[in-house]
């Protein structure tokens, strides 16, 4: 596109963030009313998939043709890590933990690429990514209570919150490495796809619990009183969860940089947290407190402390 805009491409960005936190209190809203992580996680996955396949083939064709040699293989691993088991692993840590500590964990994954990069790569980093580093695990062992000699939050779901890091970590990295130059809607079909098929093998969708879907479920929290239908809030997950803001931040990239991008979606875990003070009044205390805002900190440092390659954007498939 030779005409950006990047007015609108910060209002977008903003859109599909906000959709993405929103995504946060509605998945745990799922998963409290008797859905399994596994569950929603296929049929999130599943239904997205359906979706882009219909979109392929009304709106470019050319995203059903599948990616061949090394593009075949790093998508394999974008479907099944960076797709199926990021999500399944958010899920059970926003299930376990509170909200905006989950995501917290989650965003550790560019700490996590730095370090490859710098290690496994040998690429040069800026000075400030040891201070990003330092801060970011500083305020990790606030956050979690490890710093007082005890966790003091569940360790299953401080664990998939770590393992969820792991998975967005390899998102990046496949990313870089080749999947980048595709056209977005065809990762976004193989990637979805090849995660559809992963997921179904581990939780079938024709397993669902489909008794469920006939249920009604409180929105808990501050809004305990408001009841919806459970499909309602499924169908939430998958078409305002997930494809909304998948496309709104496509279209997006149109008018910013992916690392501009990317830099706005750092703020997502100070969104979430915020959520879950309105919504589920989840105070984490003040000394947890502060330990996020040293780990936001610390992201944000080393974000910027790669040179001279910015990251790719994020795919925002956990979070919120």
């Amino acid at each position: 596109m030779s005409h950006r805009r990047p007015g609108l491409g910060f209002a977008l960005v903003g859109l599909g963030a906000t959709l993405f936190i929103i995504n946060a209190g509605v998945s745990r809203v799922v998963l409290r009313a008797g859905v399994t992580p596994a569950e929603l996680t296929t049929t999130r996955i599943t239904g997205t998939a359906l979706v882009l396949l219909v979109a392929a083939a009304l709106l470019d064709r050319s995203a059903l043709r599948p990616p061949r040699g090394t593009l075949a293989l790093l998508l394999l691993v974008h479907g099944i890590v960076g797709v199926a088991a990021l999500q399944w692993t958010y899920f059970v840590a926003i299930e376990r933990l509170p909200v905006g500590l989950a995501l917290l964990l989650e965003y550790q994954a560019p700490l996590l690429v730095v370090l490859w990069v710098r290690f496994v790569q040998h690429e040069v980093v800026r000075r400030r990514v040891w201070l990003g580093l330092a801060l970011a695990l500083l305020g990790l062992a606030m956050a979690t209570g490890i710093l007082g000699g005890e966790l003091a939050f569940d360790p299953v779901g401080l664990l998939a919150g770590l393992a969820a890091a792991v998975c967005f970590a390899t998102y990046f990295l496949v990313g870089e490495h080749g999947v980048a130059e595709l056209a977005p809607l065809r990762v976004m079909l193989w990637a979805f796809g090849i995660a559809t098929v992963a997921m179904n093998v581990v939780s079938p969708v024709w397993d669902f619990p489909t008794e469920l879907l006939e249920r009604d479920a409180a929105l808990l929290g501050t809004f305990a009183a408001v009841v919806l239908p459970l499909a309602l809030l499924v169908g939430w997950v998958v078409i305002l969860g997930t494809l909304a803001p998948f496309g709104v931040e496509i279209v997006a990239l149109r008018h910013l940089s992916a690392a501009t991008v990317t830099m706005i979606a750092m703020l997502e875990p100070v969104g979430v947290a915020l959520l879950g003070w309105l919504w589920f009044g989840e105070d984490l205390g003040l000394v947890a407190t502060l330990g996020c805002a040293l780990v936001l900190a610390g992201i944000l440092a080393a974000q910027t402390g790669r040179a001279p390659h910015p990251l790719p954007e994020p795919p925002h498939l956990a979070g919120p």
